[in-house]
C-alpha cells in the first residue's frame, strides 16, 4: 500500500465542498482544511502507484471546485 499527501488549492469560498467531494471516495482517509499556500490537504491510501495516478487524473482532477494539486508521497510510516 502507498500512503500519499494530496496539497490542493481550491476555489475560493469552496474548501468545504471540494473537501466533502473528496472524502466520499474509497482512497482518501483524511481532508483538512487548512490556512497558509495550499487550502486543503488529504491523506490518501492506495495499493499502487498505478492507482494513485488514476486517482489524481480520474477523479481529483475532475473535481471542478479544484485549482491545482501538488502530491507528496510517503516513504515511511
Amino acid at each position: 500500500m502507498i500512503t500519499a499527501y494530496l496539497l490542493l488549492i481550491i476555489e475560493s469560498g469552496k474548501d468545504e465542498i471540494a473537501m466533502n467531494k473528496l472524502l466520499e471516495t474509497d482512497e482518501v482517509k483524511e481532508a483538512h482544511i487548512v490556512y497558509g499556500q495550499y487550502d486543503l490537504i488529504a491523506k490518501l491510501r492506495v495499493k499502487n502507484i498505478q492507482k494513485l495516478e488514476d486517482f489524481i487524473l480520474k477523479q481529483v482532477r475532475r473535481i471542478k471546485e479544484i485549482k491545482e494539486t501538488s502530491t507528496l508521497i510517503a516513504t515511511k510510516e
